[in-house]
């Protein structure tokens, strides 16, 4: 077990054990005791759970206009390893998941048929229903990740501290991370993670029981989601044992893709107009009603209503927010902490808010205008939601299957890569931990699913990830005061403040006098060393490609761009060329002011991925691109096989003359 830390990783596995055994054990008082545990967690800590998703999404949005949102997550010259695009897709495949399977038709038609208040299957009922969906995965999820992801970003890249959770309390508790106030914060994280894991894991096997059930394959049993659960999370496990992680991939890449055609086709069969009309008016709603929804804690009737949505769904999130947060803290170094905000709390929660609208409104304008039937099938059964809506659309069996395949993906992706973020967390940040220790957490979460449905089904589901996120709640509230004292501490040491420079002795200064038995400067060297171990342990490829795009600008572009500016001089013009590691400027002077400006910048870019697994993929070639921009702004791109130096002064001439209208 090398490589690991025991402490965390035993502790953890220990309890997590210690349930499982009780709940296999006494499994009808246990499952009593799930529902006594929710009822007293609402009635208890309901308001702190409110209190505290509000103030995380206050949190990052008070983030993103203040000064601090300048500052990378990263070093200052460091760049982002994915382009725009691919970062959002990214992001988006985040966003995307079992759950948005599970409940994307289920939710909006059972707030539909039974609403919290006023009538049930009234237009009313339905503006509602749409908005408590957008209001349980919009915004409020997403500032939970990017609490944990933002704080995870900031102290592993831009303080080189290791990529764990308890990293993040560093400006609190310094030193003491090492004993056991860093160990408590990393077991409570493994702990929520786990059973957030489980929870997904346990509402996917539902699911695909019913999916199967619809094609006739499998009936519904508790017996047969057992077995399902034991096949898929063996499947996880051979993953990643075999290291077919790029296979993995691969198919996530896949996954993601078949989930967009699955939306738009039901977009398209659909009854399109009243979907996109549906789309605009509850965005509307849910912004003009996010500020009580975000405080309301319900005190005086609907308490039940509030243990079964509101408090699950933010349990949920908290709990996933480990496995989230690392993930698109991951994919984001190099961004500034407003770019990182705007990117993560906006894209996801755009797709969200179409598939809900697309899945969910369809499925009310069945109830509502073609003859019903949604509601009282949803609610005899919500797993066969999907299922039911989809055999009211044309190729219903090839679509009933594709969706069931999705989601068994989700499935065997979601156990592998949350597997592997316990094992990073239980290793103290190391990025490529054990295989056998990986395996272990891959099977109990599994196990815990398993047990979970045994128990109570989807109420225990739901309590367990209520209850197991309450305490790492507490650590996120801790995670933005240590965030905010660092960040505070890094404006009040800023370029801004000048302090005088004291030369060395290479310089004429004093020499250094010996201080001791040289202790300092061992552990001076050590610093050195570890710094230097955190930069070889740099992405694979990173630094190797970052040399590959200076080496293009220093002998492709400044080349030619001296080749130019000799032609232009010769006919009268004067040029100005800028020259910079990634990137190379050149400006036509006419009679002193600038004429025209065409500027070249290389970037290294990671390859798409979205899966959590393969971003360590080592044999995988970064790609280079190359920028053009014009003045005015146009931007364009060349490629980086054709980007020669007489192609790049072929392109500025083309360029120059429709700029001059030739």
């Amino acid at each position: 077990m090398h490589g690991i830390n025991k402490t965390v990783s035993f502790t953890a596995a220990g309890l997590i054990l210690l349930f499982v055994l009780l709940a296999s054990v006494f499994t009808e008082p246990f499952g009593a005791r799930i529902s006594a545990l929710q009822s007293a967690i609402v009635g208890n800590f309901g308001w702190f759970y409110i209190l505290s998703v509000a103030g995380f999404l206050l949190f990052a949005l008070w983030l993103f206009f203040s000064p601090y949102g300048s500052i990378k997550l990263g070093k200052d010259d460091d760049e982002p390893e994915f382009s725009y695009l691919t970062w959002f897709a990214m992001l988006f495949s985040a966003g995307m998941g079992i759950g948005l399977l599970f409940y994307g038709v289920a939710e909006p038609v059972l707030h539909f048929a039974n609403p919290r208040v006023g009538e049930a299957g009234t237009p009313d009922a339905a503006r509602e229903a749409m908005n408590l969906a957008f209001l349980h995965w919009g915004l409020h999820a997403w500032g939970i990740y990017i609490t944990v992801g933002l704080s995870l970003g900031y102290f592993a890249y831009r303080h080189d501290l290791p990529l764990t959770i308890r990293s993040a309390l560093y400006p609190l508790l310094g030193d003491r991370l090492s004993g056991w106030p860093g160990h408590l914060v990393d077991i409570v994280a493994i702990v929520g993670t786990l059973f957030g894991i489980a929870t997904s894991l346990g509402l996917g096997v539902m699911q695909i029981n019913a999916g199967l059930d619809y094609l006739g394959l499998v009936s519904v049993g508790t017996v047969q989601q057992m077995v399902l659960i034991a096949v898929i999370t063996a499947i996880a496990t051979a993953s990643a044992v075999s290291g077919v992680g790029k296979g993995i991939r691969r198919l996530s890449e896949l996954n993601m893709l078949a989930g967009l055609l699955l939306l738009l086709f039901v977009f398209l069969l659909g009854p399109s107009v009243f979907l996109l009309s549906t789309l605009v008016e509850s965005i509307g709603r849910y912004l003009w009603t996010l500020p009580y929804t975000s405080f309301r804690t319900l005190p005086y009737t609907g308490a039940e209503w509030q243990a079964s949505w509101t408090m699950f769904y933010w349990g949920w999130w908290i709990s996933w927010a480990p496995f989230v947060g690392m993930f698109i803290a991951r994919v984001s170094r190099g961004r500034t902490i407003r770019e990182f905000i705007g990117g993560v709390l906006f894209a996801p929660v755009a797709l969200t808010f179409v598939w809900f609208t697309v899945f969910g409104e369809t499925a009310i304008h069945m109830e509502m205008f073609e003859g019903g039937g949604m509601a009282a099938a949803v609610q005899e059964n919500v797993p066969t939601a999907l299922f039911v809506m989809l055999d009211r659309l044309p190729l219903s069996v090839i679509t009933s299957a594709l969706a069931t395949l999705i989601v068994v993906t989700f499935f065997v992706t979601s156990a592998d890569s949350g597997a592997l973020v316990i094992d990073i967390i239980g290793s103290g940040g190391n990025q490529d931990p054990p295989i056998a220790t990986r395996i272990f957490w891959a099977v109990l979460s599994g196990v815990v699913a398993a047990v979970l449905l045994l128990v109570g089904g989807l109420q225990a589901l739901q309590t367990a990830a209520v209850t197991t996120a309450l305490p790492f709640a507490v650590v996120m509230v801790l995670m933005c005061v240590g965030l905010v004292t660092s960040l505070r501490a890094e404006r009040r040491t800023g370029p801004d403040r000048r302090v005088a420079r004291v030369p060395t002795a290479s310089e004429g200064g004093a020499p250094v006098q010996p201080v001791g038995d040289g202790d300092w400067r061992q552990q001076l060297a050590a610093v050195i060393g570890r710094k230097g171990a955190i930069a070889a342990a740099a992405p694979p490829g990173a630094a190797g490609a970052r040399r590959e795009v200076a080496r293009f600008i220093a002998d492709t572009v400044e080349p030619a761009f001296r080749d130019i500016a000799t032609e232009l001089e010769r006919l009268g013009r004067r040029a100005v060329i800028e020259v910079g590691p990634f990137n190379a400027g050149l400006a036509v002077l006419r009679d002193g002011e600038e004429e025209f400006s065409y500027d070249i910048r290389a970037r290294a870019y990671h390859p798409l991925t979205f899966a959590f697994t393969d971003l360590k993929e080592a044999d995988e070639r970064w790609q280079m691109r190359v920028e053009v921009i014009l003045r005015g702004g146009l931007h364009k791109q060349l490629l980086p096989a054709l980007a020669g130096r007489e192609a790049i002064v072929r392109d500025f001439v083309q360029e120059y003359g429709k700029w001059r209208g030739w």
